[in-house]
């Protein structure tokens, strides 16, 4: 009888040992918080990504959303993702600036352009330009899991037409803490003014602020339409939402685990990417339904923003890893 309990555990204990048995025993919780509006793309690319893991891991892996700012702002998140007390955080590219220079790279004025959006794509789901900023993420604790797509950031107000690069002057626009991102309205003569995105409704309800810059799409989605007049499609900044893990608790899973996630991270992306596209397209009709009056940009003014904002991307550039710099410019012919 003795004989037959030893070889029982024995048996039990080697076949925990086995990765796959242990995902099938040990069923594992996830949480993961973003600030993103319900509805909006980047929320959309979560639980679509929540979907395929659960699925391809018959739930033994379950990710716990907290949407909408639930838990705090990209940075309260991703720091609490930092030190253990969250398993995964979405942030915004800008507001990584806060846990290493090297995230500026993506945030840079003008350093991107949609035409060259599939290129930089490929270089962040296959190239090194992917491998180089999962690279900074360790280097601060954490793991890159997925780099969502934001999209391209327009300049809209509260109260004055912005129908000319002239127009933006003297407005009190919200940024987030992003250096770049103050630099960049510093030049073109506004009035930058760092908050947290939970609060820049009231913000701009209150006239603290009279502008931002943003997507259409989020804008739509968290209901600031109901606030803003005018808008231009500077396209002036290009962002991803990062999905984050705490390094350690990365570490901590099984391979197969691992591939679970890194396989529907993948599949996300490719899905969430392709909705951004139709999100936004309806996010232009609903401004254009609720009588938002939207500039489109010239060529000719276009470039008169890029250069403008030559002087960030050169200050800048001094700051960031000239390798980023490099791996970013290969992507844009």
């Amino acid at each position: 009888m003795k004989k037959k309990v030893v070889w029982i555990m024995a048996t039990i204990f080697l076949l925990s040992c086995l990765p796959g048995i242990a995902l099938a025993q040990r069923p594992v919780t996830l949480r993961l918080a973003h600030p993103m509006a319900p509805g909006n793309n980047v929320t959309v690319g979560y639980e679509k990504f929540k979907e395929l893991v659960e699925e391809k891991s018959n739930r033994r892996i379950r990710i716990q959303i907290f949407g909408n700012c639930q838990l705090g702002s990209d940075r309260v998140t991703t720091e609490a993702a930092q030190a253990g007390t969250l398993d995964m955080s979405s942030s915004s590219s800008p507001n990584m600036a806060s846990f290493s220079p090297a995230y500026m790279a993506i945030d840079l004025p003008y350093i991107t352009d949609a035409a060259y959006q599939e290129n930089l794509y490929k270089a962040l789901d296959e190239g090194e330009l992917g491998r180089a900023l999962d690279r900074v993420a360790e280097s601060v604790g954490l793991k890159t899991i997925m780099f969502s797509e934001y999209g391209y950031r327009n300049f809209v107000s509260t109260n004055k037409p912005l129908r000319e690069v002239g127009d933006l002057r003297n407005l009190k626009v919200r940024t987030t803490a992003s250096p770049v991102e103050v630099a960049v309205a510093l030049e073109l003569g506004m009035n930058p003014s760092p908050i947290a995105w939970g609060e820049t409704y009231t913000a701009l309800q209150q006239g603290t602020v009279d502008a931002q810059g943003n997507t259409f799409s989020l804008l739509n989605d968290a209901k600031h339409t109901e606030v803003i007049r005018y808008a231009m499609d500077s396209r002036h900044n290009y962002s991803m939402h990062i999905l984050l893990m705490n390094k350690n608790r990365w570490d901590r899973l099984s391979p197969e685990q691992q591939n679970i996630i890194t396989e529907a991270a993948r599949e996300a992306t490719a899905w969430q990417r392709a909705e951004t596209l139709r999100l936004e397209e309806l996010a232009w009709q609903a401004f254009r339904d609720r009588g938002i009056e939207i500039t489109e940009l010239s060529p000719e003014q276009r470039a008169e923003l890029k250069t403008r904002t030559e002087p960030v991307r050169q200050k800048f550039a001094k700051e960031i890893p000239a390798e980023l710099l490099r791996l970013i410019a290969e992507t844009q012919k």
